[in-house]
């Protein structure tokens, strides 16, 4: 796969805090932390680039993966690449419209980005979809963002370092409030699961994990549920993609929870030989619960 690596350009409006970042640069929590402030800011400039799309424009489409494509995916793309580049310019940035069929290693710390998670919620008239941007570095998720720009809200995060839930401004967001996995319920657990891909394989799991409210929604946002202690845990047994779980990863780490593959290891980020792709996922809100429930 190609990985498109947007170079620098003058910024008019947003002078951003730049360093010598190169291709091979690694982006430790420390320095991730102090990005986030104008990494928001470009998220919340996508947001404002969906919200500006009319249904009359939207011009639907079908990608080779049967998956939905619009113009306020490419609008959103586009102000991400193009804010990034600016703020990190040098790290490679892999967005999942910009995808293409060439393998290129990737060294140091680079961003994973879905412009538009859960288009087909986005087409339905829903509130669940979201975007996703978070910073990789030696194949491991430090920091997340996930956007939701129908409800305003977005919540950020950096591993070792905080969790936030702000809400969202015109170009920025407003004060941020602290958020925290919560420890598993004595009773009314909750599981966020997909409205569009729930299967056998999660309905046995969460049989195993009973009594337990079943909450389903679209897109990122359910890592963002467990990460502020909305649900408990957030299953996928089916195969996904890095841009879909990256920040949510991310995020529910910084709040206090885990990510893992259903058999408790550890997911890893960056491979493009095997096309991005996630095979399955558990995000426990309380540690102390295994890959198989406790």
């Amino acid at each position: 796969m190609i990985h498109r690596t947007y170079t620098a350009a003058k910024d008019k409006e947003t002078t951003y805090r730049t360093g010598n970042l190169t291709s091979a640069s690694e982006i430790p929590p420390a320095e991730a932390a102090r990005l986030l402030d104008d990494l928001t800011v470009i998220v919340a400039r996508a947001c404002a680039e969906i919200r500006a799309v009319s249904p009359a424009a939207l011009a639907p489409r079908m990608k080779a993966d049967r998956s939905p494509v619009t113009a306020a995916d490419e609008a959103s793309e586009t102000a991400i690449t193009q804010g990034v580049a600016r703020l990190l310019p040098g790290i490679p940035v892999v967005s999942e419209e910009s995808v293409g069929h060439n393998h290129k290693r990737l060294d140091g710390s680079f961003l994973i980005v879905d412009p538009l998670d859960g288009t087909r919620e986005f087409l339905a008239g829903r509130d669940e979809f979201t975007v996703n941007v978070a910073i990789i570095t030696r194949g491991i998720p430090i920091a997340g963002i996930i956007a939701a720009p129908k409800r305003d809200q977005l919540w950020r995060g950096v591993i070792g370092v905080k969790a936030e839930r702000v809400r969202l401004l015109q170009n920025g967001a407003d004060r941020p409030q602290t958020i925290h996995t919560r420890e598993w319920p004595s009773k009314g657990a909750v599981a966020a699961v997909s409205r569009s891909h729930f299967d056998a394989a999660t309905d046995t799991f969460l049989a195993s994990l009973e009594p337990i409210i079943r909450a389903a929604s679209g897109s990122a946002f359910k890592f963002c549920q467990v990460a502020e202690g909305a649900a408990d845990v957030y299953p996928r047994f089916g195969a996904t993609c890095e841009w879909d779980v990256a920040a949510g990863h991310a995020l529910v780490v910084a709040a206090g929870g885990v990510v893992k593959s259903p058999q408790g290891l550890p997911l890893a980020y960056g491979r493009a030989d095997k096309n991005f792709r996630v095979p399955a996922f558990i995000a426990w809100g309380d540690t102390k619960k295994t890959a198989v429930g406790s």
